[in-house]
């Protein structure tokens, strides 16, 4: 197999929103450059990767991250056999604990739950059921459950969004997998400041009675910023094929994440601000050495009124900057794809042949899917 990786590189335009917002409300920012920019954390559109795959990909083909393991784990054993209903929840505690997952009293009632989220494929969660199913089956009394298997069967047969993400298993280190995904915080290219919507909200009820005030029945205010945001993640195509173990998941793998990570957008106050857009431009490079972030193309804050606008200036800048790291360092990537909405973006076309997002998407599978057999 040859060494691959595939970078995805965003510029998007992004209107009023607090999408990503921290403890006192307040949209993310970071220093970046000198100035403050916009920020949404890589965690927030992870999991908005994480949720778009449900549209692209079998519920079997994903996993589930929850602290409620013994009762997902209870659910599944009475599925599969309906008469063990009474004593699933003890053999759903023997089975994780076997294979080496703590566990412990919630704060509210209810089963005993990890101490830490805990991410399991369904395969791996059906498999574990089996394994409780069996030996009650061969036991009238105490169950006895065979913990090398147990930790086997936790461990087998990863989902995809378990390989792209990774786990971390804090009670037991061998159940970890090492993630093939790695994502930026997504930065705004200019800098930002951090406006304030003051609202207030009628009383219907209230507006109707004549001998009431005209008062609001309620104000507040929702901080909020815009901005063109340069976003970046890298998928280890190596990582990927180990954590999944077969090569066509691998690329349906690939494809998936590309496709989400670009259409996806964090859901923080959407009803409020509507605004969920999609990229201006998109880059993808593949490469067979490192990946490559260009975020330097921004560490000087694109002005206020820059010629052509920010979108635009923002495309130019990343084509520059990518070209100038290529020739400096001898990098030739394996190939490379360029989509654009209209011609703001349309100089990214300089870094990679341009088409439409469906071909770019397609264009990157089957590439993939070659240099996994060692053909391209």
């Amino acid at each position: 197999m040859l060494r691959t990786i595939v970078e995805v590189h965003i510029i998007q335009t992004v209107p009023p929103s607090n999408m990503n917002r921290d403890d006192t409300g307040s949209p993310k920012t970071a220093m970046y450059g000198g100035r403050r920019r916009a920020r949404v954390s890589s965690q927030a559109w992870k999991r908005a990767t994480r949720n778009t795959f449900s549209d692209l990909l079998e519920p079997s083909e994903l996993g589930v991250r929850t602290k409620r393991v013994v009762e997902l784990l209870t659910e599944r054993i009475v599925e599969q056999d309906p008469t063990l209903g009474d004593r699933a929840e003890e053999l759903a505690k023997a089975v994780l604990t076997a294979a080496g997952i703590k566990l412990k009293k919630p704060r509210k009632e209810g089963p005993d739950e990890s101490g830490y989220l805990l991410f399991l494929s369904d395969a791996q969660v059906s498999a574990l059921a089996e394994l409780a199913v069996s030996a009650a089956r061969a036991s009238d009394g105490a169950v006895s459950i065979d913990k090398k298997d147990a930790k086997a069967r936790a461990d087998q047969r990863n989902s995809v969004d378990v390989a792209l993400f990774g786990r971390m298993v804090a009670d037991d280190t061998d159940l970890n997998v090492d993630a093939a995904v790695q994502v930026a915080h997504a930065l705004s290219v200019h800098e930002v400041s951090t406006e304030f919507d003051y609202y207030t909200a009628v009383d219907d009820h209230k507006r109707d009675d004549p001998e009431e005030d005209a008062g609001a029945g309620m104000i507040g205010t929702v901080e909020f910023n815009s901005s063109t945001m340069y976003r970046y993640a890298t998928v280890d195509v190596d990582r990927l094929r180990d954590n999944l173990g077969d090569d066509e998941a691998t690329r349906r793998a690939v494809e998936a994440f590309v496709r989400a990570f670009v259409t996806s957008m964090p859901t923080g106050k959407q009803n409020t601000f509507a605004n969920r857009t999609l990229p201006d431009a998109v880059l993808l490079v593949v490469r067979k050495t490192q990946p490559v972030n260009f975020v330097g193309a921004f560490e000087e804050a694109i002005p206020d009124r820059a010629n052509g606008g920010r979108i635009g200036t923002a495309a130019r800048r990343l084509v520059a900057y990518g070209r100038d790291v290529h020739e400096t360092y001898d990098e030739r990537p394996v190939a490379a794809f360029s989509v654009a909405v209209g011609e703001r973006g349309a100089a990214l076309a300089e870094l990679g042949d341009r088409v439409s997002f469906d071909t770019a998407v397609g264009s990157i599978g089957d590439l993939v899917g070659r240099r996994l057999v060692g053909s391209a």
